[in-house]
């Protein structure tokens, strides 16, 4: 196994969140400077957040919740932190598709991830979103559609949680070998 750098194994998706631990706003605008840094098609840096924090703004925080699927509200209702993240779907330059934007986006979320992770925060991102009623609920433009989501905040035991989400807490954590996923011939 080759050596990488620690954030990468340290990295989590949880489903417990410390639901007493609010995220500061220095480490929330951090996360998002880190997502600008990204590199993306073109530099059109498609992607763009919708950021509720529980303690700031609860409505704002609040209508992102209803647009997560049923499956991922039991978990995330603490999250203190909650995202939506949206991509552009043309290029600003000259309004063709962005083949590119899911891609850019998933980069940027993954950027903002690492940087969590070096705050000692955690980050699940989701695609168990209702991207029809985000779009609807935000009034999103007609090259914009939410794709995904993402809960941020400190991990923490949360026994209120159903027992199948602790469980996968719990399990060890497993990637596939390195040559199940590269071919170099």
């Amino acid at each position: 196994m080759s050596e990488i750098h620690p954030l990468f194994r340290q990295r989590r998706s949880p489903y417990q969140f410390d639901p007493a631990r609010n995220v500061s706003g220095t480490d929330v605008d951090a996360l998002f400077e880190a997502a600008r840094w990204t590199m993306s098609s073109y530099n059109a840096q498609p992607w763009r957040y919708i950021v509720g924090v529980k303690a700031e703004n609860p409505a704002l925080w609040q209508a992102i919740f209803e647009v997560l699927v049923e499956g991922n509200q039991p978990w995330a209702q603490h999250a203190p932190v909650l995202a939506l993240g949206v991509m552009e779907t043309a290029f600003e330059h000259n309004g063709e598709p962005n083949k590119a934007a899911a891609h850019d986006l998933g980069a940027a979320s993954a950027f903002l991830t690492l940087e969590a992770t070096a705050r000692g925060l955690v980050v699940h991102q989701m695609i168990g979103i209702e991207p029809e009623k985000a779009h609807a609920d935000f009034q999103l433009g007609d090259s914009q559609q939410a794709l995904t989501a993402l809960a941020i905040g400190y991990a923490g035991d949360n026994p209120s949680l159903p027992a199948a989400y602790i469980e996968r807490d719990e399990a060890p954590r497993q990637r596939k070998p390195l040559a199940e996923i590269v071919r170099r011939s």
